[in-house]
């Protein structure tokens, strides 16, 4: 499940802080308050989840110092400064230091509200690609973390192996929940460029200037690098790039070209566009994506490969069972059928989720797979379908992981598994030699 992002508050005024923590609380957010810059620093660290929200006036250390040392203590921090109606060159200067955006004083509630889902969402963003990148320091974990035997995701793995040995951009491409993230850093951790900067930011999550600010510069005293230069040599990640400005376009174009070939830093830009029924060539300006597009890896949705999702889904409640400390739910004949009949609309972490949560239902003894499906999918589209395969090869891909399923949660008794699955021994026997499956991998 995500994280719990926090949303630090800090104002010298009681009234104001409490105004912006209850509207904030109102809408779901877990809101802390801070009378001061100093005391705030006593509790935000180098990947501290949350982000802030700051005024610029205070006594003591006032805002424009407290970004300072925020930048320094974790540069991807999202901050938010609150300022008056003078001090709005302040806040400008804010956001060439590292400042998200601001707010001018009286603020509109709804305004703030978006503001903080956006810094919440990017810190989310930011604290999972650093933990992927200490989780899966080495190109093979980061590989093992691609789950499937299917014919899609091998020739993923192949597109992936092929395309980190080159230096050409690479747009990936894909469904919400495939997995997006996960492959830009496979591209980058199995190719030359492992081992030096892994650099990523949302184009979704910031304002213009501040984005601008935040991609190219200029750098000001005490601020941090600008990301194309902290990317210097290694790869940067430009996600949701289809919210990429025109102006912003003409500045990634003018960098992409001045780079030269081969390009000093390799910019993997991952794009979610068509999900809205609009393609990345609509979004962007053509001579900046045919750039990006030089290779493209577009990920397959789940249900175009239906044989992976036990796979995914036994992985995942294993490991979340080891996790909790406790054992993973065994999966029915029935509820692994209805698992892949399931549309999964947010595709791999969707079934993730619901592994977790099929864990945690288990561990307190209650619940069911089918009704995490039901509260899941009640509003989602049409269930899985072939996606142009043969019947015959469904139902026997089908068949195979219902098969193995059931072997491995019986520990390769035959007559427990003829009894769930109601087949005579003969047609069990041979169907488990038609698809190379044998008793003793389950003992």
């Amino acid at each position: 499940m995500a994280r719990m992002m926090k949303v630090a508050i800090v104002d010298d005024e009681e009234d104001m802080r409490q105004s912006v923590s209850q509207w904030l609380a109102l809408s779901g957010f877990d809101t802390e308050t801070y009378a001061s810059a100093e005391e705030a620093l006593k509790v935000i660290g180098t990947d501290w989840p949350g982000v802030v929200i700051s005024d610029i006036r205070m006594p003591g250390m006032d805002g424009m110092a407290f970004l300072k040392r925020l930048m320094g203590i974790d540069s991807g921090l999202p901050v938010i400064m609150i300022t008056g109606h003078g001090d709005v060159p302040m806040a400008v200067e804010a956001m060439r230091l590292g400042a998200m955006d601001f707010m001018e004083k009286p603020f509109n509630p709804d305004r703030m509200t978006e503001l903080a889902k956006r810094a919440t969402q990017a810190r989310r963003m930011t604290l999972d690609n650093r933990a992927l990148r200490r989780d899966l320091a080495e190109g093979a974990q980061v590989m093992g973390k691609l789950i499937g035997t299917s014919a899609a995701m091998e020739r993923l793995r192949e597109d992936i192996l092929d395309l980190s040995q080159a230096d050409g951009h690479v747009l990936i491409d894909g469904e919400t929940g495939t997995g997006k993230s996960l492959v830009a850093l496979a591209l980058h951790a199995t190719g030359p460029r492992a081992g030096k900067k892994f650099v990523v930011v949302s184009c979704a999550a910031y304002a213009e200037e501040a984005l601008t600010a935040k991609l190219f510069g200029p750098v000001e005293e005490g601020g941090s690098l600008p990301l194309v230069e902290e990317a210097r040599g290694g790869t940067l990640v430009l996600e949701d790039v289809e919210a990429l400005s025109q102006s912003l376009q003409a500045r990634l174009l003018t960098f992409i070209n001045e780079q030269g070939t081969p390009a000093e830093t390799r910019i993997l830009a991952v794009c979610n566009a068509h999900g809205e029924g609009r393609t990345l060539e609509d979004a962007l300006r053509p001579d900046l994506y045919f750039r990006l597009a030089a290779h493209k890896i577009t990920l397959p949705p789940l249900r175009a490969r239906g044989e992976d999702i036990l796979t995914i889904f036994t992985r995942m409640t294993e490991q979340f069972a080891e996790e909790y400390g406790c054992d993973a739910p065994e999966v029915s004949a029935q509820e692994a059928a209805q698992l892949l009949q399931a549309p999964w609309p947010g595709n791999v972490r969707q079934l993730i989720n619901v592994a977790e949560r099929a864990v945690l239902q288990a561990r307190r003894g209650s619940g069911s797979i089918a009704s995490l499906l039901m509260a899941d999918n009640e509003e989602a589209g049409p269930a899985m379908t072939t996606e142009g395969k043969p019947l015959k090869e469904y139902v026997e891909n089908f068949e195979k992981m219902l098969i193995d399923n059931t072997m491995r949660r019986h520990k390769g008794s035959i007559s427990a598994v003829m009894d769930e699955l109601c087949l005579p021994r003969r047609t069990l026997n041979e169907k488990m030699a038609k698809y190379g499956l044998t008793r003793q991998d389950y003992i």
